[in-house]
């Protein structure tokens, strides 16, 4: 949306509320409501400000200690939010409202390093610098179940019903239950501005992907967001819920988040040798930097304790490390052709952060072009009985200690970002460490 239809809709009454909000390390959405005459009278020009500690809470929003950006000692001061009105859309699942998205800004009007738009913005500055263009897209898949969020939360998410009885892959029968909420997400984000592919239903029960439009990596990566919002404000429409864990269930398929990546210039794909009807240098070159680099960054992929539980053998997820076209058992699947052919990185799940999982991916390749390193041959047969094969991190904590000790990571994020992020790591392992869970209680509570 235009500013000038803003105006336009705030004037006649059409809109009555702008959302300004931001995401946080953990992908989701931060902010204020404003009255929209208030926000163009103000805030549109000014920005707004928002506490420094949404960027050091957990996910239950407890300040969190040990970090440098905001903490007690410093008196959890306010950043700048600045809208980005690139991003300026109508929401037509809530009245009258529109959202903006922000860049959080410190007093002396620099970008915070640490902030997830913000560490994808680094990484796009290096990719203007080489006068190229990046497109992307996400593949998000999620569940569907029956009960309200609020009833599932106070059934402690026990019980769940999936919204169909059996899986689901390609039906067209039983997703039509579906299909009044599944219509109202297609419309409704397409109407907003993140136009809509298709939808189609997945391997497991009540399990749904929808795929995005492709564009550059920073309005994918604010679609994102704004989409997976959307969907839980829709679900509660219907007096359903979704969710978006990697795995929500051990005998359940995970919830993955397939990203497509490939490199332009002048309108044409570079990644895409004609004559040889193949994939060029640069597209080997940019492959071996993920194949390489991809474990040790593997957090941005990965961000929880549950990311992991995702990776098992013939779940759809990778647990090697290899690509080829068009096999879903490696991490790396090549599709397309001409300016169609692309990457697809199978290892990120539907819990990922895309800002930093784009970010992750374009430091990777770009690693991988500056180093002139080959992905080598493409891989045949079933990655996930091939011992030969290196192996994905095994867990939120082996991740993290990668993303510490890289070498990568530091130069090419800095220091204050890998520190950030590494320290969020482990502070949520521990909670997790920390917990007692049903498995335990179930295991032991009599036999031990």
């Amino acid at each position: 949306m235009k500013l000038t239809e803003l105006k336009s809709q705030v004037k006649s009454g059409a809109i009555d509320t702008i959302i300004v909000a931001a995401p946080d390390p953990f992908g989701r959405l931060v902010g204020k409501r404003f009255t929209a005459s208030h926000f163009l009278d103000s805030a549109l020009k000014e920005g707004t400000h928002g506490c420094n500690y949404l960027l050091t809470v957990n996910i239950d929003m407890d300040p969190l200690d040990g970090f440098k950006l905001a903490n007690w000692d410093t008196g959890f001061g306010d950043f700048e939010m600045r809208p980005d009105l690139a991003t300026l859309r109508v929401l037509p699942w809530q009245t009258a409202t529109a959202i903006v998205l922000c860049d959080y800004l410190r007093h002396d009007e620099t970008l915070v390093a640490e902030a997830p738009r913000s560490v994808l913005h680094s990484q796009l500055s290096r990719l203007k610098k080489k006068g190229l263009d990046c497109f992307c897209a996400s593949e998000l898949e999620f569940y569907l179940f029956n009960q309200t969020f609020h009833s599932a939360f106070e059934n402690g998410y026990n019980d769940l019903q999936p919204s169909s009885d059996y899986r689901i892959d390609y039906h067209i029968m039983q997703p039509t239950r579906d299909e009044p909420i599944m219509r109202a997400i297609r419309n409704g984000m397409t109407e907003a501005g993140i136009p809509i592919e298709n939808s189609k239903g997945e391997w497991s029960r009540g399990q749904h992907e929808i795929n995005f439009r492709y564009t550059d990596p920073l309005a994918m990566a604010d679609r994102h967001v704004v989409f997976k919002q959307g969907v839980k404000e829709i679900a509660e429409q219907f007096g359903k819920s979704v969710s978006f864990m990697a795995k929500y269930a051990a005998k359940e398929a995970g919830n993955s988040c397939h990203l497509h990546i490939s490199l332009w210039k002048g309108g044409k794909s570079l990644f895409w040798d004609a004559k040889k009807r193949a994939g060029s240098k640069l597209f080997r070159q940019f492959l071996g930097g993920l194949l390489k680099y991809s474990p040790e960054l593997s957090l941005f992929y990965g961000p929880t304790v549950n990311s992991y539980k995702r990776y098992q053998p013939g779940s759809w997820a990778p647990t090697r490390m290899a690509w080829s076209t068009d096999n879903r058992t490696t991490g790396f699947r090549i599709v397309g052709h001409a300016n169609s052919y692309r990457i697809e990185n199978r290892m990120p799940g539907a819990d990922a952060n895309p800002y930093l999982a784009f970010a992750a991916m374009l430091a990777a390749g770009f690693a991988g072009v500056e180093e002139g390193l080959d992905c080598g041959d493409e891989y045949k047969g079933n990655a996930y009985v091939d011992g030969r094969l290196a192996k994905l991190p095994a867990s939120l904590r082996d991740a993290t200690d990668l993303l510490d000790g890289s070498k990568l990571a530091h130069q090419v994020f800095g220091k204050e970002v890998v520190e950030f992020y590494v320290h969020h790591a482990r502070l949520e392992h521990q909670a997790f460490s920390d917990s007692v869970t049903d498995w335990e209680r179930r295991r032991y509570f009599e036999q031990i």
